[in-house]
């Protein structure tokens, strides 16, 4: 693999063969939560969906010497009562891992919701012994709020998961007007 830097994209429809295979990848498939493994034509779909105007879901594409190599998406809560907060889900393929690709993707989704989207709280599950995404991810001031004892099936086995969320450090809630 190349040592260029890191380039963060939207994922376009033309993308999707690049998203099923880096999410399905064992390595990768074994840590996500989507079954079955996803296909190229579901991608395709899916990143339409995304690109039309206004749509909810942001999907990202990490490149490195013009090869993607990473994804992430950040998924708004559909619950009107849940509209400040999204969850955000990400993959890097394990011979990307340890070459900046997770920690570019998590920047520019950082970047996103607290610069330019209206979030106050992004969620994530992780499982347990992930110790190098948990570290990521507490790099970018996720915290965990709790476990999830037998959260999902992993190579056959009951896994465990934390809870992690991080809070907008400096949200911007207006004042209300004094005679309001």
């Amino acid at each position: 693999m190349p040592d260029n830097p890191v380039t963060v994209r939207r994922a376009r429809p033309a993308a999707a063969a690049d998203c099923a295979r880096m999410t399905g990848d064992p390595d990768v498939y074994a840590n996500l939560m989507q079954l079955p493994p996803p296909s190229e034509d579901r991608w395709r779909a899916r990143l339409e969906e995304g690109a039309r105007p206004n749509a909810g879901d942001l999907v990202l594409i990490a490149e490195l010497g013009g090869h993607a190599f990473g994804s992430a998406g950040l998924h708004p809560a559909p619950q009107l009562r849940r509209r400040h907060a999204a969850v955000i889900g990400i993959s890097v393929v394990p011979e990307a891992q340890r070459r900046g690709v997770g920690r570019a993707l998590m920047q520019a989704m950082r970047d996103c919701t607290d610069q330019r989207a209206q979030i106050l709280r992004i969620e994530l599950t992780v499982f347990t012994d992930t110790e190098r995404a948990i570290a990521l991810y507490r790099h970018f001031g996720f915290r965990v709020e709790g476990p999830h004892r037998g959260y999902a099936m992993r190579h056959g086995v009951d896994a465990d998961v934390h809870c992690m969320a991080r809070l907008h450090p400096s949200p911007s809630l207006p004042a209300w007007p004094a005679d309001a």
